[in-house]
């Protein structure tokens, strides 16, 4: 039976737009979900090419915000537009074929590990120096090398013969390899290593410049070398600025930060 989807295309697309550019502005969004609000009065900036962490105990509303970016639900017209133009206005297609997005639980296919990180791209598009190099920028290159088939390793279903850290890493190379416009991790790093985390985030500034990286993570060293950090509670914006900023503030991220530090989770 065909259910007809809540999102879909509307007569205001414009279908001469091929790629996103430009400011993501969010401008007064409110959303609900079976009546209960998740996000009230969103005000929020992300300067093209930008990097923006978001910040926050669950069910603040970080994962629904991002999942708006892509319009999996519903969005109010004029709440948010990209480099001028209402998402309304952007062929769906285009948006999400234009975002690069990493979540905690990544799926993988039972596939190779070659064609698992090159998901994302037409076969005449594939090249194999490209998916070595974007291994070795999500810190996972060494790892795949050591297994018995290398690059021609299956996975398994979902990913089952794979750590969490590993599924994590290597859903990183294949959201890169596209070269988004904008590149979104939910809880991405979660799973990984202090030291491959560096590593790999350092990766991510360089491979990225000019273009715009949202991260949301519970782990204030995720976070902490983003331009803008955003904190949510209750579906509000509560705190934001860079990470000096935040940290002369009495809130919830100098909090986090002073605890994870005591913890050695934190290395400054």
């Amino acid at each position: 039976m065909y259910t007809e989807p809540d999102v879909v295309d509307t007569a205001s697309i414009n279908r001469n737009i091929r790629s996103i550019e430009g400011d993501i502005l969010i401008r007064n969004l409110h959303f609900s979900y079976n009546g209960k609000p998740v996000l009230q009065g969103i005000d929020l900036d992300i300067p093209a090419g930008t990097s923006v962490g978001i910040m926050g105990k669950p069910g603040s509303g970080k994962s629904t915000l991002i999942s708006l970016l892509f319009r999996l639900f519903p969005v109010p017209h004029g709440a948010i537009t990209i480099g001028g133009i209402d998402l309304h206005g952007i062929p769906l297609s285009v948006l999400r074929g234009s975002i690069g997005y990493v979540p905690q639980d990544a799926f993988l296919f039972s596939d190779s590990i070659r064609n698992n990180i090159a998901f994302g791209l037409d076969e005449e598009e594939q090249d194999f120096e490209e998916i070595v190099r974007y291994s070795r920028l999500s810190a996972l290159y060494d790892e795949i090398t050591a297994f018995g088939d290398g690059f021609d390793t299956v996975v398994g279903e979902r990913g089952v013969t794979l750590s969490g850290g590993q599924k994590q890493r290597l859903s990183i190379a294949r959201a890169l390899i596209v070269k988004p416009d904008i590149l979104i991790l939910d809880d991405a790093l979660s799973s990984v290593d202090a030291l491959a985390e560096r590593e790999i985030l350092k990766g991510i500034r360089a491979e990225m410049e000019g273009r715009t990286t949202v991260i949301i993570s519970h782990r204030v060293s995720t976070v902490k070398d983003c331009d803008i950090i955003v904190v949510l509670e209750g579906g509000r914006v509560r705190e934001r600025g860079n990470h000096d900023e935040l940290r002369l503030i009495d809130g919830y991220y100098n909090r986090l930060y002073e605890l994870q530090r005591l913890e050695g989770m934190i290395q400054d």
